[in-house]
């Protein structure tokens, strides 16, 4: 017998490969499963919400809530939605980016620096809720913008600022330092360096990691009731002026209700939520396919 055919016979043999592939294979199985039920799940909920469809026209989108699930529309919430995200847009981009780029391209590694990060990625899993209620402290009252539209989106601008900083950085970070020393070799200040090599080669990544928060602030609901959000609002929302509504409040408004029509009513606008949602995911593919076009490394 060659020794190939002695080593195979070996290893044919040996109990501990055949323990670590019983393992393997009851983790693979473990694996399929929990993406069995995850896709089930998945499938069901959208089956439910389905039933929403028929209630999807021209009228809804355009008319007020009502005490008649006929007559009601999500007209206010979908303005105040889109009011709420081009808030937290234009607070979270500079503010977001400007601190990932000091932290990954000025900033020494330092012990100070590092306990910054850390504190940065755990803000990142603090419950909404807590950032409701710190909202309600500072914006709501210390700063005295009453229940508004400002109030909640700086509110949702907290949520999900350590979201976009802990994107920006692993996008910067990903940038090989060989695009840094050519450029700093070419004679390029350091923000010179940062703004025509490093930034654009990051961009891909950092504006998708902005989309998907947005997707997650336009989503939320629970920092949004303690900040003064209400589910029943018949005139349009302005960002200064108290009283306003979004898509997720409207949703856990009409589903409170006992009668099947306005359950009718919230799958409906369970939809909207959700073709946002989509629109948001696709923008982020899109935007981040044709920047990496440009990107040569």
């Amino acid at each position: 017998m060659t020794a190939p055919a002695v080593a195979a016979a070996a290893t044919r043999f040996d109990p501990r490969l055949a323990q670590r592939k019983l393992w393997g294979t009851i983790f693979l199985g473990a694996c399929m499963v929990a993406i069995g039920i995850l896709l089930v799940s998945l499938v069901l909920l959208l089956i439910d919400i389905l039933r929403g469809v028929p209630w999807l026209d021209a009228q809804f989108l355009t008319s007020y809530p009502s005490r008649r699930p006929a007559q009601a529309g999500v007209l206010p919430a979908l303005v105040g939605s889109i009011e709420l995200g081009l808030i937290v847009a234009a607070v979270t981009f500079p503010i977001g980016v400007g601190a990932a780029i000091y932290l990954q391209e000025y900033a020494r590694d330092s012990t100070v620096t590092r306990l910054l990060r850390t504190n940065i990625a755990n803000l990142a899993g603090v419950p909404s809720i807590i950032y409701g209620i710190f909202g309600l402290a500072i914006f709501v009252r210390a700063l005295a913008l009453g229940t508004s539209i400002m109030a909640g989106a700086l509110t949702l601008s907290l949520l999900i600022l350590p979201v976009v900083i802990v994107a920006s950085i692993e996008a910067l970070r990903a940038v090989p330092n060989s695009q840094r020393e050519g450029a700093l070799a070419l004679g390029a200040t350091q923000w010179q360096m940062v703004r025509g090599s490093v930034l654009p080669a990051a961009a891909p990544g950092i504006v998708t990691g902005i989309i998907l928060a947005m997707a997650r602030a336009i989503g939320e609901a629970a920092p949004l009731i303690i900040v003064g959000a209400v589910g029943f609002v018949t005139f349009l929302p302005t960002p200064l002026a108290p009283g306003y509504t979004v898509l997720p409040i409207t949703v856990f408004d009409w589903a409170s209700r006992p009668q099947a029509d306005f359950q009718g009513i919230a799958a409906a606008a369970i939809i909207v939520i959700l073709v946002i949602m989509v629109f948001l995911n696709v923008l982020a593919l899109v935007i981040r396919v044709r920047l990496s076009r440009n990107i040569q490394w």
